[in-house]
């Protein structure tokens, strides 16, 4: 597979370079946000209950958002909905300094669903444009580069944003993250196709068609190739624990070490430094991988990611188990750059959107569930029993995947990376 470097596709690809500084100030925003949001609700009450009340309080937003994005997306002009996205999200992130004084975290609650609502529309146009703003040789690259900016902008975010909590308070944080909202819209009005257009062609047979029918359509497209449904499925494995994993970060760092808002931005930062490392080595290897080495891969990182998690939560010396969730961290990046890369590469175009935004929804609802059980079990185990439950769920999703590959359930589509005219195969029995 040809592929190109990150400072190459950078200096060639004006797209590239926009999206990529747009989605850096953009997504450290986020970031001071999420650490701001994170803290202000666990001074407000004290509990994991609180955490997981925000976790679930965005999550469930994007899995009713999810349909509506993918049809959406594969209907119009996926540039226009991603800037109405941005500029939607920068209202309601002003909205978060009138949280401050308040004593409940009810207008928190209220206001991070709103915000996780707008979101899929953004983030699954972003995968789902890529291969229109780019050539074949630049796709994996591409991908890589916001994949692993993403993580980037995560561990910048959560360590800057943790100290600067600390000691600027919440509302510097939630202002910043307003403006990062115009930068990235600016930087995506910018943007020009190398290839197509930012809206799929369609024909009158599927212009009468109902959003619905559009929906019911994707969903079968994906159950048809068993590899996108396999990969589908495995997101669904891993955030099982995942979504526990992301409730514990915040207890860990606050109450397990008593390191307060800078201990919840170390954990979420060396989370995040793990699964840059991870996007890098992704990069790295997938052009010496045929696609049989590839689902190897997938199996071993799984199961690294799990037990390192177990590991992290069983430590009792700060920087090791940082260390720790590192590991875990990095196994993921390498895992979700492998997985994202052959999905957009055997997704057809008038599919993308759903597909995207369906395998985002099917993670997060199953984050919300690991969450919310997370949330109500915090009231009665130790974060580190949690925690050892959560690794040995996303762990074992590794085990599945060894098992549909051993059992040749996971062909490797017949159809290229950017055509339309796709080959159904059987689905995945």
């Amino acid at each position: 597979m040809a592929s190109v470097g990150f400072v190459q596709i950078l200096r060639t690809n004006p797209n590239t370079s926009y999206t990529w500084m747009g989605q850096i100030v953009s997504e450290v925003g986020d970031h001071f946000n999420n650490i701001a949001v994170l803290s202000l609700a666990l001074s407000h009450s004290g509990s994991g209950m609180a955490v997981a009340g925000v976790m679930i309080a965005r999550a469930l937003p994007a899995v009713i958002a999810g349909p509506l994005a993918g049809v959406t997306l594969d209907r119009f002009d996926r540039k226009k909905i991603m800037i109405a996205s941005d500029l939607i999200r920068f209202v309601i992130a002003l909205c978060f300094v009138f949280c401050v004084d308040r004593v409940d975290n009810t207008l928190l609650y209220v206001l991070s669903a709103i915000l996780m609502f707008a979101s899929p529309f953004f983030t699954a146009g972003r995968a789902s444009i890529l291969p229109t703003i780019t050539t074949k040789d630049e796709l994996h690259t591409a991908n890589s580069l916001t994949q692993t900016t993403s993580w980037a902008t995560n561990a910048a975010g959560a360590y800057l944003g943790g100290h600067s909590v600390h000691s600027f308070g919440f509302r510097a944080a939630f202002l910043f993250n307003a403006v990062s909202f115009l930068i990235s819209a600016a930087a995506i009005w910018r943007l020009k196709p190398v290839t197509g257009t930012f809206q799929v062609e369609r024909d009158h047979e599927a212009r009468a068609r109902k959003p619905w029918q559009d929906y019911i359509d994707g969903l079968r497209y994906l159950r048809s190739v068993p590899l996108l449904f396999g990969i589908a499925m495995i997101s669904v494995g891993w955030a099982s624990g995942g979504g526990a994993a992301q409730i514990l970060f915040s207890l860990f760092g606050e109450k397990v070490f008593n390191r307060g808002p800078a201990g919840t931005g170390d954990v979420w930062g060396s989370a995040a430094v793990g699964i840059v490392i991870g996007g890098f080595i992704a990069h790295r290897i997938a052009k010496h991988l045929n696609f049989t080495g590839y689902k190897k891969v997938i199996s071993v990182v799984y199961l690294i990611h799990g037990g390192a998690y177990v590991v992290f939560s069983q430590m009792t010396n700060y920087l090791t188990a940082l260390c720790f969730i590192s590991l875990s961290r990095a196994a993921v990046g390498v895992s979700s750059v492998l997985n994202s890369s052959q999905l957009l590469r055997h997704t057809a175009n008038e599919y993308r959107g759903r597909v995207m935004s369906t395998v985002e929804t099917l993670s997060w609802a199953t984050q919300m569930l690991s969450m919310a059980g997370a949330g109500l079990a915090s009231a009665s185990y130790s974060p580190r029993t949690i925690g050892a439950v959560a690794g040995i769920l996303s762990g074992s999703t590794g085990i599945w995947w060894l098992w549909l590959n051993l059992a040749g359930k996971l062909p490797e589509p017949a159809v290229d990376e950017h055509d339309v005219d796709v080959e159904v195969h059987d689905p995945v029995s």
